[in-house]
């Protein structure tokens, strides 16, 4: 008698593919949003209401990174498309939110840590596809870690750019006492990942130069 086959549920796959679209159209919102872009088509008014839709929808695709990896474990799910694509869905996410973010140019401070961030993840992607099949790079605590700060500061720096967009701020428009406050933390936070992004390259290189030591 034939075992049954076990069927991954396929729930975090899907899951990690509403990631991947989300970040596409979070993009592209953010991108109606920033000044220059399409001001001759939309109002100030529609653009901010871009940036407020791309804001939400950057925060609910970013909570589904840790739902789908742990509907996966938990159902005994994890299948190989899955592997192969969140971590696409993940670098497509933030790197959307990192150019929609420096589109909007009002934030100094910021282009060097998330150019530094973007460099990183293209070197890490080349690296991995470059050495597929020869030697194996598994994704280290720290670089999930690494990618919850990334999520976590990109979504503060693009609700520094929407105070008045969910009324933060007082009638005459003047900004509220706690605003600068948290904007520097928010500058703050991008930095920070900024170096933990640089911390987990450099493990992933020399963990692979180890292993073609060793070849």
């Amino acid at each position: 008698m034939t075992a049954p086959t076990h069927r991954a549920n396929p729930i975090p796959n899907i899951l990690t593919g509403i990631r991947l679209f989300a970040g596409v159209v979070m993009f592209a919102m953010m991108a109606g949003a920033a000044p220059g872009a399409l001001d001759a088509w939309l109002s100030p008014e529609v653009q901010l209401k871009f940036g407020v839709w791309a804001f939400w929808i950057f925060v609910i695709a970013a909570s589904t990174d840790w739902v789908d990896g742990f509907l996966a474990r938990r159902w005994n799910s994890t299948t190989r498309w899955g592997a192969i694509l969140d971590p696409i869905a993940d670098k497509v996410l933030i790197t959307g939110a990192i150019l929609g973010v420096l589109a909007s140019g009002s934030l100094p401070g910021i282009a060097l840590p998330c150019g530094l961030i973007l460099f990183r993840e293209f070197a890490v992607s080349a690296l991995r596809e470059t050495m597929a099949g020869r030697i194996e790079l598994p994704v280290t605590l720290a670089a999930k870690w690494k990618t919850t700060v990334q999520m976590v500061a990109l979504a503060a720096l693009q609700l520094t750019l929407l105070w008045s967009a969910f009324g933060l701020q007082y009638p005459d428009g003047s900004p509220l006492a706690w605003q600068p406050a948290f904007e520097s933390f928010a500058v703050f936070l991008i930095w920070f990942a900024a170096v933990i992004t640089l911390w987990t390259g450099w493990q992933y290189f020399h963990e692979a130069r180890r292993q073609m030591r060793d070849l």
